[in-house]
């Protein structure tokens, strides 16, 4: 079945449908990732977008029951060049259209995704609406152009847990302030014998406090950080009283509760071949990204913070470090997976913060 993209400037890319049928609009980002559409397809941070594959292969290796990010997806929509209808893998269980379908996410195939990629570079990030069948392109396009912006829309309303759970450890208490988190997070605190204790997006301080945190983790998650203000408040408050450590969203949320200032990038960071630098020791690492928003490092200037990693690409701000208490943050994803895991250390640095070890 025939199907289409429209994009808001007028844009069309048509291919062929696979996995569900309909109409479906978001925000059209790209990744540059060669592995891990099933962890794309499950982070909750791609909550309100249609993604688009540069690699033009996908689905080779199937899906499997162990590599989700979450129960469920809330990604809009999926673009690619070639989809694989006849994977080859020991743990595939399914195909990656039986997902889709499963999930109600229309996909569309055969796109030049990498043309599209270059479009959306050169002219930023943009809605779009994906359609299968006979449709009317003008109508999709008009579609497209009123459908609302990322900014605005309360996205992690969706993706969070809205009551708080519980899986022990016999290491430290971490309270994970729940955005969004990918799954990985979890994994990799439980990893070092850390008690998790989720808790909603709008748990107060109080809330928190009760649960006696040896250190709090803000996680990732999808949109625009100004669109979840309690929870900057509630970073505010708990900055000086517990460890603090923010992985992408989070990063940007504990960066406005700090008093810095956040921005909307042209087509942001999403891939698993990101270089960034750590400032404190000069080396680089190679990191898995997925962001459209970026702290403004000119905001950061007369706070008691110091900007810790930055992006080799362009520059951006890729992590702070508070001069004075135990907090720190990293706008890419330390617990990358299906990898790279060169940025594993992070979590080794929370636990020394939390052991009082390191600020």
């Amino acid at each position: 079945m025939k199907a289409v993209l429209a994009l808001e400037d007028g844009t069309l890319f048509t291919g062929r449908s696979f996995g569900a049928t309909g109409e479906q609009w978001g925000e059209v980002v790209f990744n540059t990732g060669m592995t891990g559409y099933q962890e794309i397809l499950t982070d909750p941070s791609y909550c309100g977008q249609i993604v688009v594959m540069t690699y033009p292969l996908i689905g080779n290796y199937g899906i499997n029951r162990e590599d989700f990010e979450a129960e469920k997806s809330f990604v809009r929509g999926f673009v690619v060049r070639q989809a694989c209808d006849h994977p080859s893998n020991w743990r595939a269980g399914y195909r990656i259209s039986d997902y889709l379908a499963r999930e109600g996410i229309p996909g569309i195939s055969g796109v030049d995704t990498r043309a599209l990629t270059r479009h959306l570079r050169s002219y930023g990030t943009m809605r779009g609406v994906i359609a299968a069948g006979e449709v009317d392109t003008d109508e999709l396009v008009e579609k497209a152009r009123t459908s609302p912006h990322l900014s605005g829309q309360q996205l992690v309303a969706e993706v969070a847990v809205t009551e708080p759970y519980t899986i022990e450890g016999s290491g430290p208490r971490v309270v994970l302030i729940d955005l969004g988190a990918k799954q990985n997070i979890v994994r990799r605190l439980l990893d070092r014998g850390c008690t998790v204790i989720v808790v909603p997006p709008a748990s107060t301080p109080e809330q928190i406090g009760a649960l006696a945190p040896d250190g709090v983790l803000l996680s990732n998650g999808p949109g625009d950080p100004v669109d979840v203000p309690g929870t900057v408040e509630t970073t505010r408050a708990l900055v000086g009283r517990y460890p603090l450590f923010g992985i992408c969203l989070g990063h940007q949320v504990l960066s406005l509760a700090l008093g810095a200032k956040t921005y909307k990038m042209k087509f942001g960071h999403r891939g698993a071949n990101h270089p960034v630098k750590d400032l404190h020791s000069g080396r680089v690492y190679i990191t898995s990204q997925n962001h459209g928003f970026a702290v403004d490092a000119g905001s950061l200037a007369g706070l008691d913070v110091a900007v810790s990693h930055i992006n080799l690409n362009d520059n951006t701000v890729e992590g702070i470090r508070h001069k004075q208490l135990p907090l720190f943050a990293v706008q890419y994803h330390p617990e990358a997976s299906p990898g790279p895991h060169d940025s594993d250390y992070i979590f080794d640095q929370f636990m020394d913060m939390m052991r009082g070890e390191g600020q």
